[in-house]
């Protein structure tokens, strides 16, 4: 995949939110997501030689590199139209911090959201993978 991929947990509502919250922001559509439940998201891991994929864990493919937790999710930002692409500023923190406050949120996830979501537009499912 040369493209930029959002790997989530699919059955996680706040994960779903999270997606729908990048659709809703994204300055153009060029991300694409990925359920990690998904034989795609499987092959991709395996293919790449990577670690199986944690549920709890959100990963973010920029066409060249994966990466993981809070990095992954402010290298997204760069896709998000201001004020949001402006956390990127937040890779500064040292990732030990960044990455406990993630881990903190990952393992209350499901606690954090209702498991409804929001259903894409036809256009917003073709970036589905």
């Amino acid at each position: 995949m040369n493209f930029p991929v959002v790997f989530y947990d699919g059955d996680c509502g706040f994960c779903n939110r999270s997606v729908q919250f990048i659709l809703d922001h994204e300055r153009d559509s060029t991300v694409h997501f990925c359920a990690l439940q998904s034989e795609i998201a499987q092959r991709f891991f395996r293919e790449h030689n990577f670690p199986q994929p944690n549920l709890s864990t959100f990963y973010f493919w920029n066409g060249e590199r994966l990466f993981e937790r809070s990095t992954g999710a402010l290298k997204v930002t760069a896709y998000l139209k201001a004020p949001y692409s402006w956390l990127r500023v937040f890779i500064i923190i040292p990732r030990f911090i960044r990455d406990g406050v993630y881990n903190w949120i990952a393992k209350r996830r499901h606690k954090l959201a209702s498991q409804q979501c929001a259903l894409p537009t036809p256009d917003q499912r073709k970036r589905f993978l």
